[in-house]
């Protein structure tokens, strides 16, 4: 299982590359793998506006769906658009092709809620 030392993470096995105050949004490698193959993604409209924790995408596996939720307060500024497409990619490349969506980050204190690498090993290996 793979968990990059250069991303944050949720509880609810997103993951979060900050870049100044844009946010990139994805599912762990542990989120898709626990999902199994996926068949269906429903992305967030550019535009919206988000509070943390509030589901905006949804992701659909064969034998499941889940939600997926904004892992801090902000406007959708961007979606993977490839993912409609081709939604295996969360499975072969969940930290590269297969982000999801970015926010403009609203509320930077909301960053220090989120897991370090570390603190999410843990959570998904304990």
């Amino acid at each position: 299982m793979k968990v990059p030392s250069d991303l944050l993470y949720t509880k609810e096995h997103e993951w979060v590359r900050l870049e100044g105050e844009t946010a990139t949004v994805g599912i762990t490698d542990y989120a898709q793998d626990q999902l199994g193959d996926i068949v269906y993604v429903e992305l967030p409209e550019v535009g919206r506006k988000v509070k943390r924790m509030e589901a905006v995408a949804t992701v659909e596996a064969v034998k499941t769906a889940a939600d997926v939720y904004a892992p801090l307060s902000g406007e959708v500024v961007d979606v993977n658009g490839e993912l409609e497409g081709s939604p295996e990619l969360l499975n072969r490349d969940p930290y590269g092709k297969g982000w999801m969506f970015k926010l403009k980050v609203e509320n930077p204190e909301e960053v220090k809620d989120l897991l370090s690498p570390e603190d999410y090993r843990k959570l998904v290996e304990g």
